[in-house]
């Protein structure tokens, strides 16, 4: 399996030239925030690694990877809200409610309802970083299928977008029971979305905070009863496509000082050479764990290509602001600007770089012990 993912250029041409034209607005501005998804829809990325009998073009999630490196590349906003798509839509098709995937599927993977992932939290609490922020109280019904009202709030997930969502919570239960995931529908009486996050990017990625004031959902909204077996089983994918992330980013920060001077290029032509070729060999651990399964049984190891990819990003957008000069404190002149705010942002994403670090030195401690 080759690490050097499609180009956009190749895949999808006029969403190329989209995200060109808009990456700085898309990063600085909400005027786009409703136009992002749609255009990955319309650009059929969002069925890659989707089984075909499921609506999806087939392939595998490293395939998914690979196409949201390639947004990336362009527009690191866009690929964080791709990120989220894709990770939601993973959801249901692990879950065991076929039910709830046959009715939303279809909408998620053409681009016209957004799918949220705000299983940070519960990321969090897998890893026993944090408790469960949201809470389930079971309800006496009148028919077969069960109900629970549904209280908490979330503070921070990215693709809530206004025009209707779908958004994955974890939640304890208040009678004992194991936690479930719930689907949370936009409209759900009691459910309040704030106003978008005051960030100092990515700001047309629709993120925002959550509220849950007595939501009343039945089981037809349960992705799954079992949370912690759950999220066992996707984390790889959840935390592999958060990665193409930083292997698209990393990608255009090397390329583009590929287009420097000879002079340019020759001094920095060791640095970009170990730097490339670490992305290439990093990529390819990332690819062939997801395929094969192995960070189902090692977890560790996709911490550690993670951190590593966060590094590199890093060091990275750090060479091409010294290839780019005086030119890239220009406004317009480059986008060199944007892509370390980008670069930024990859440590801080859930589970954050601090925290990756610390479930490390703890497995590397009970393995010692």
């Amino acid at each position: 399996m080759s690490s050097q993912p499609p180009s956009l250029q190749e895949r999808a041409p006029e969403l190329a030239a989209w995200l060109d034209e808009h990456a700085e607005a898309i990063d600085a501005r909400q005027d786009f925030a409703a136009q992002i998804l749609p255009q990955l829809g319309r650009a059929q990325l969002l069925r890659i690694g989707v089984p075909s009998g499921r609506g999806g073009h087939g392939g595998s999630t490293a395939d998914a990877i690979k196409a949201i490196a390639s947004v990336a590349a362009h527009s690191l906003a866009a690929a964080f809200v791709f990120w989220g798509q894709r990770t939601f839509i993973e959801y249901l098709l692990h879950s065991p409610n076929e039910n709830l995937g046959a009715r939303w599927l279809p909408s998620l993977l053409s681009g016209e309802l957004a799918g949220a992932t705000g299983l940070s939290n519960a990321m969090k609490y897998l890893s026993s970083l944090e408790p469960l922020q949201m809470n389930a109280t079971p309800l006496e019904s009148a028919g077969t299928a069960r109900q629970w009202t549904l209280n908490g709030g979330l503070p921070w997930i990215t693709n809530l977008r206004r025009e209707g969502f779908l958004a994955a919570a974890a939640f304890d239960h208040s009678d004992g029971a194991p936690p479930s995931i719930f689907a949370l529908p936009h409209d759900a009486p009691g459910l309040v979305r704030s106003d978008d996050l005051d960030l100092i990017a990515l700001r047309s990625s629709n993120t925002a905070a959550l509220r849950l004031d007595g939501v009343v959902l039945d089981s037809a909204w349960q992705i799954t009863d079992d949370a912690r077996g759950f999220l066992v089983s996707v984390r790889p994918a959840f935390l592999g496509l958060q990665c193409g992330m930083s292997i698209g980013l990393a990608r255009r920060a090397l390329a583009v000082i590929e287009t420097g001077s000879a002079a340019v290029r020759a001094a920095v032509a060791d640095e970009a050479s170990y730097l490339t070729n670490e992305l290439a060999v990093l990529s390819q651990r990332l690819f062939d764990g997801v395929e094969h399964g192995t960070f189902l049984a090692t977890p560790a190891a996709l911490f550690e290509v993670r951190i590593a990819l966060a590094t590199l990003v890093d060091a990275a957008v750090r060479l091409e602001v010294q290839a780019t000069g005086g030119r890239g404190y220009l406004r317009g002149q480059s986008g060199c600007a944007r892509r370390t705010r980008e670069a930024a942002f990859v440590p801080i994403v859930t589970p954050s770089v601090v925290q990756l670090k610390n479930q490390l030195a703890q497995h590397r401690q009970t393995k010692a012990a």
